[in-house]
């Protein structure tokens, strides 16, 4: 048997990217892609309605993109009938109900997921990781700022 290794950029982003993959082949049969469903989540979380320079920034913030791939993302979603401009505020952005729907589904996917691969970790051992990998997220983003 071998030694669990240390934690290092490898190792997260294997979790990553197969995390990742898991909730992708979920998102693939529902014609939704990984971005579209980062935009759904923070129009959601929004309630009302978001900026639409408020989601921009949230997306290639957390993405690591670019302006223009958030916005074309955001146009996607608009295209689908997903997102809406607000009546009277076209700054701002809500889900249609076919968004909400479609939110919803994501949403309880994403938690059977994430309980089925979460299964046997201690809350303790989940909140010494949750903690080393916000710290390491804003170290990197720390020195992304300085670039």
């Amino acid at each position: 048997m071998s030694a669990t290794p240390n934690v290092n950029g490898q190792i997260i982003g294997q979790a990553h990217y197969a995390t990742r993959a898991v909730l992708e082949r979920y998102l693939a049969r529902t014609g939704t892609t990984f971005h579209q469903s980062v935009a759904l989540n923070v129009a959601a979380d929004s309630g009302t309605g978001v900026d639409r320079g408020h989601l921009v920034s949230r997306m290639t913030g957390s993405l690591k993109t670019d302006d223009a791939t958030a916005l074309a993302t955001i146009a996607e979603l608009t295209g689908a009938a997903l997102v809406e401009a607000v009546p009277g505020d076209e700054c701002r952005i809500r889900l249609t109900d076919a968004g909400r729907e479609l939110h919803r589904s994501i949403r309880t996917e994403v938690g059977e997921i994430t309980a089925r691969l979460y299964d046997g970790f201690e809350p303790d051992e989940l909140a010494v990781a949750g903690r080393l990998l916000t710290v390491l997220t804003a170290r990197a983003n720390a020195e992304l700022a300085d670039a």
